[in-house]
């Protein structure tokens, strides 16, 4: 069971579902990107239970720089290729894992993180950077995360100027 302020929901599917129409709406009349990242990154962490970090990375050069975010201060800048976003930025796929502490080269911007899904921001073949979300709770995404997520991406890079 899934709850979001007073909505149960019966699993992440259908939570997934919920957050899609609220992306939509969310981003029906503004393509800012500044502006619909910051609110995407609200919206999901203010809905997503047991997350202690999400926010955006955008591709600048060689670097992942740091973006609109909820959370602890965060690292500014990430090489291309090194830890989970640099990982998932260069191979253009999400990246789950069940323990960053196990993840070679893990870039440990918040000690509390234990788990973490990394989803490239992809635009007419072009990476734009990466939506990265922690959570204190070892194993806490799984594949109904991944393809909720994507989902939500897909609605947020659909309806924005990158």
């Amino acid at each position: 069971m899934y709850k979001l302020k007073s909505q149960e929901f019966k699993d992440k599917r259908e939570l997934y579902d919920f957050l899609a129409g609220q992306v939509e709406h969310l981003l029906a009349d503004e393509r800012n990107m500044i502006a619909n990242c910051a609110n995407f990154a609200a919206l999901l962490y203010q809905s997503i239970p047991e997350v202690n970090w999400l926010g955006f990375y955008f591709l600048k050069d060689t670097q992942l720089v740091v973006g609109p975010f909820q959370g602890n201060p965060a690292c500014v800048r990430i090489e291309l290729g090194k830890g989970v976003c640099g990982t998932a930025a260069v191979k253009r796929e999400t990246v789950i894992v069940s323990d960053v502490h196990a993840f070679p080269g893990h870039i440990a911007c918040d000690a509390r993180s234990n788990s973490e899904i990394v989803l490239p921001l992809i635009k007419e073949k072009i990476l734009i950077g990466v939506l990265d979300i922690d959570s204190p709770i070892r194993n806490r995404f799984d594949r109904d995360d991944q393809a909720g997520l994507e989902r939500l991406v897909g609605v947020l890079t659909t309806k924005t100027d990158f």
